[in-house]
């Protein structure tokens, strides 16, 4: 499992759906893949059963994440290529706008802002 550590920014059942997510997107949990189970997840990150399955349970409506009756949650088919293309959707409006907004307000200049994006590449 990922780090302990949870930021105030979202709800905690968000973070949770959010590092499964991240696993999955890392190639940690692979297609048909058992997930830890809400109860490992609870006793891990020391926080409540609900807020857990809440996380989970929107991965599972979602189909990344499938239940197996008495057995436990996998990973879905196509998991990591449902979510590479919603995060890809979801880019622009999260990260590239209010970088832009920032470096407005700073005067970075848009052949400054691709000089530092080419360097991190």
């Amino acid at each position: 499992m990922l780090g302990t550590d949870f930021d105030d920014n979202s709800p905690l059942f968000m973070q949770i759906k959010e590092r499964i997510e991240d696993q999955i997107l890392n190639g940690i949990l692979a297609v048909d893949e058992q997930v830890p189970s809400t109860t490992q997840i609870v006793d891990f990150y020391k926080i409540n059963h609900i807020t857990v399955s809440k996380g989970v349970n929107l991965l599972v409506d979602e189909g990344i994440l499938y239940k197996k009756r008495g057995v436990g949650i996998f990973v879905a088919s196509g998991a990591r290529e449902k979510l590479i293309e919603k995060r890809q959707k979801s880019f622009k409006t999260q990260y590239l706008v209010p970088m832009l907004v920032e470096a407005g307000k700073l005067n970075i200049k848009k052949t400054e802002i691709i000089n530092m994006i080419q360097e991190e590449f």
